[in-house]
């Protein structure tokens, strides 16, 4: 039982608590989850098991897509549905579809995010909402994200309300916090705002409509993703006998093609057994990055 399960999260289950259930389900300690999810937020998380674990450092910093709907008029402690109110704005609001589409494509591109308080980046050791429990106040460390695309979903030529919800498919890079990007939106804006509801549909190459369910996962009725496609993004090599025992004993070996990052080697059989980089101190070899156990 190796590979990567792709599971359709549901809401009111952290993403270490999804990892737990899978433990239990298939009987093992190693699973690990690629790109972590907020409680409320639903959508693909993949899930590594068994020896899809050894790859998480070759396939998590894929890229993600999301659908978000963005309420304008209340700000929250959390900047999602989940926290407190802490700003309200009841008065009527409009907003053109074109001033809104322009405001969206204001955010293309690179951008210095800074992430919420209730969120899981360390500082110091400790994740930042450990340090919001005690209502204590420490210096956000900032990360440039990359917005790709930022498309407006809902339909109409004007919004209007004391309240003004809309949905947005967003594709960015990984560690944005999209709920910090609502925030952003509503302040380009001129409004206290904070993202209602948020599904992910898509990281790296796998989307919704592959996912599984808890209850699917229960009733036996999934597939894993196995190694070898997982790592297909990369430069594959069949390897013969000599060649393998010599990946398998972690060697360096001779470079055989240019123009790559990793080389993923794998047997007749479709088993990945190593992965290599170019080999910094000689330009004719490749060293290994992660050599697979396998009879």
């Amino acid at each position: 039982m190796n590979g990567i399960l792709l599971l359709n999260k549901p809401k009111n289950m952290t993403s270490h608590d999804c990892v737990n259930r899978v433990r239990k389900i298939f009987h093992t300690k190693k699973v690990g989850h690629l790109g972590t999810l907020d409680p409320d937020v639903t959508g693909v998380l993949p899930i590594c098991i068994n020896n899809a674990t050894k790859i998480i450092q070759f396939i998590e910093n894929a890229n993600k897509e999301y659908i978000a709907e963005v309420s304008i008029g209340k700000s929250t402690s959390t900047e999602d549905a989940s926290g407190e109110i802490i700003k309200v704005d009841n008065k009527l609001k409009t907003i053109t579809k074109k001033h809104l589409i322009s405001v969206l494509n204001s955010f293309i591109g690179e951008q210095i995010q800074v992430p919420p308080m209730i969120s899981s980046v360390k500082v110091n050791g400790k994740k930042l909402y450990e340090y919001a429990r005690k209502n204590i106040e420490v210096e956000r460390p900032k990360r440039i994200v990359n917005f790709y695309e930022i498309e407006l979903l809902s339909n109409a030529e004007v919004f209007y309300g004391e309240e003004i919800n809309f949905s947005i498919r967003i594709l960015c890079s990984k560690g944005t916090y999209i709920r910090t990007l609502a925030v952003d939106i509503g302040e380009k804006l001129g409004y206290p705002t904070h993202m209602k509801n948020l599904v992910r549909i898509k990281s790296g190459p796998y989307n919704l409509n592959q996912c599984f369910t808890f209850e699917d996962i229960l009733q036996g009725n999934f597939q894993l993703i196995s190694i070898f496609d997982a790592l297909k993004v990369y430069k594959m090599i069949e390897v013969n006998d000599e060649l393998k025992h010599k990946i398998l004993n972690g060697q360096r070996i001779k470079k055989m093609v240019d123009d790559f990052t990793l080389i993923v080697f794998y047997d007749k059989f479709k088993t990945v057994i190593g992965v290599y980089t170019q080999d910094p101190k000689n330009d004719e070899l490749l060293k290994p990055v992660r050599v697979f156990n396998v009879s």
